[in-house]
């Protein structure tokens, strides 16, 4: 069993993405807008945002992974799920569970931005602007959080932990 501590409780995460909806609702307004869920950390937090949304959208996800079994990102970005929506001349937003050292994130977005897409921009529930590597601007961030290995609402640890109504840092990987 792992030792962990709440970072960011789920009320706190509940207001947080209905003002994330409220600011995308009125930034998107007469826009085609589809929104991608980065698979698998995204699903939870996507789940919650699109349900404040108030706009017809688009959904899809696309699956990439950078960390396998570890704490820390491989360096290597591997494709294993990709998009099935026609991207070309809509605006997209990313939905990513955490962005870290920017890598997987700036991949995604040159990868879906020459599909001819309007526009590519980039939500995320855990920003760690710290361990940048590559520059990438987060357009809607949920929380920034300086340091510690995250779990819950989507985070997980060699895929396990995602179920947490809330965002816990492991003091202990148990």
């Amino acid at each position: 069993m792992i030792e962990k501590e709440e970072v960011v409780s789920r009320k706190d995460i509940a207001r947080r993405v209905q003002e994330l909806g409220r600011t995308i609702t009125r930034d998107y307004a007469g826009r085609q807008l589809v929104v991608i869920g980065i698979l698998n950390g995204a699903f939870i937090f996507l789940a919650d945002l699109v349900r404040e949304i108030e706009l017809p959208i688009e959904i899809d996800f696309i699956r990439v992974s950078s960390y396998g079994p570890g704490t820390s990102s491989s360096g290597t970005i591997q494709c294993a799920k990709d998009t099935e929506i026609d991207l070309a001349g809509k605006d997209l937003l990313l939905v990513e569970d955490i962005v870290d050292t920017g890598r997987t994130i700036a991949c995604l977005k040159e990868l879906l931005t020459a599909r001819k897409a309007n526009s590519v921009r980039i939500c995320a529930l855990i920003d760690k602007q710290e361990r940048r590597e590559v520059e990438v601007a987060v357009d809607y961030t949920g929380f920034v959080v300086a340091e510690g290995f995250l779990v819950g609402y989507g985070l997980d640890h060699a895929e396990q932990h995602r179920q947490y109504p809330a965002i816990y840092k492991i003091v202990s990987p148990g």
